[in-house]
């Protein structure tokens, strides 16, 4: 493994597009990553299984960080060189940063009636479909989970407050694109970005520079882990707030910011490795 750039991205609203789920306008930009081999490590809310189906779509074969930095997994036939003290699950060795979701639902159960909360665990497959506009077979990949629980309020957030009581418990609230996510204090992506930076930065010889892409509040300890932070655009013009020092902004929303911002980023960084523009064959969506 030899090649010292390395991207993060968040999916729903920054790869994915917010209503479709499309990656459409990123296809061209995700060929030239593939092309120049450049690791590309999807950091979403969304799980274990959801992201080895998308993985499979997207035809990556490479680290990723499922439900909110929750836990990291490596395929375990991956070029990596500082993986032998790490656990192995399956076809994959782990670091596990959140809590288990047994616990997480066990505390849910005593905080949802005072707080008017409904989570995924309490859910029909029919209402999360609706709620998410996805097919049934996601839905039921999105319903496996390992390490947090997302929720909607029945009514008028106390948000505070619940924070609070969470904190109490050793959870914390993040809000997504769509949900809010009970998770493990301490537990959110950067933390697992970092760890992900370090392995590969072991297994390099050369200096890796960190680009991270996301949309929303649970993005931004991504952001404030990588060298090069870009927000992308929501769908309705509006970009999540943020103190955060040199970010960039994506022109667009969804994919097609993510590809504009990305194509950028690889117009500076390939002159300087030697490498031209060369993105290989024109793909789209149906080829990826």
């Amino acid at each position: 493994m030899d090649f010292p750039l390395l991207v993060f991205t968040d999916l729903d609203g920054t790869l994915l597009d917010h209503q479709s789920y499309s990656f459409q306008g990123a296809a061209e930009t995700l060929q030239r990553l593939q092309h120049h081999a450049i690791p590309l490590i999807l950091t979403s809310s969304k799980t274990r299984v959801e992201l080895e189906a998308l993985q499979e779509k997207l035809r990556l074969h490479a680290p990723f960080i499922a439900e909110n930095g929750g836990g990291l997994f490596i395929p375990r036939d991956y070029d990596l060189t500082a993986t032998d003290l790490l656990e192995t699950a399956g076809d994959y060795y782990t670091m596990v940063f959140g809590r288990p979701y047994s616990s997480i639902r066990e505390v849910f159960e005593t905080l949802r009636p005072r707080y008017s909360i409904k989570g995924f665990g309490d859910m029909a497959l029919a209402e999360i479909i609706a709620l998410t506009g996805l097919p049934e077979e996601d839905v039921e990949r999105a319903r496996q989970r390992d390490f947090s629980e997302p929720f909607i309020f029945l009514a008028e957030p106390r948000l505070e407050k619940l924070q609070e009581e969470a904190g109490a418990h050793g959870l914390q609230v993040v809000r997504g694109g769509r949900f809010f996510h009970l998770l493990g204090a301490g537990q959110d992506k950067g933390l697992a970005v970092a760890a992900t930076t370090r392995l590969f930065q072991a297994s390099c010889p050369r200096k890796i520079t960190t680009v991270g892409l996301g949309d929303a509040a649970n993005d931004l300890p991504m952001l404030r882990a990588v060298d090069i932070p870009v927000l992308v655009q929501k769908p309705d013009g509006s970009f999540e707030e943020t103190r955060l020092a040199g970010v960039r902004c994506s022109p667009f929303p969804g994919s097609r910011g993510w590809g504009a911002a990305m194509t950028a980023i690889l117009d500076e960084w390939l002159p300087q490795l030697g490498l031209g523009h060369s993105g290989g064959p024109e793909m789209t969506e149906n080829t990826l």
